[in-house]
């Protein structure tokens, strides 16, 4: 691997610590039936989508790494490409987690947009990686 995809792979797996307290806070709220998370569905399934968003997408962005080097692609291509993959862990869930924020919130904000965000980032970057592994 080379020494950019290796530390996009460090990034990356130096946010899942994060997921998993993002895990353990969800789980919390459950158990202590935090005013806002039971009675609040749209926030609760909001907070639920982005804590799996995160968790799939790291991984995602993990194993992309592997195959970023071995793609036919211009430096510069190979940059584009790790650097959307790893936008979509991020954007995604900020997405969901900052849109519903105050426990009262009983529909999205405006902040929804950044899974919109993160959404294209994940597909151009998976398809430029596509292509370039594809014309390899």
């Amino acid at each position: 691997m080379s020494p950019s995809s290796l530390s996009t792979a460090g990034v990356l797996l130096i946010t899942v610590p994060l997921v998993a307290f993002g895990g353990v806070s969800l789980l919390s709220f459950l158990m202590k039936n935090v005013p806002g998370y039971l009675d609040n569905p749209v926030r609760r399934g909001l907070w639920r989508a982005g804590h799996a968003h995160a968790g799939v997408l790291v991984l995602f962005g993990l194993v992309a790494m592997l195959y970023v080097d071995q793609a036919n692609l211009s430096d510069g291509m190979r940059g584009l490409a790790r650097t959307l993959i790893v936008a979509a862990p991020i954007l995604m869930p900020l997405g969901f987690f900052l849109s519903v924020v105050r426990p009262s919130d009983t529909k999205p904000s405006r902040l929804i947009w950044l899974t919109v965000a993160g959404g294209v980032c994940l597909a151009v970057g998976t398809l430029t990686l596509g292509i370039g592994l594809v014309t390899v």
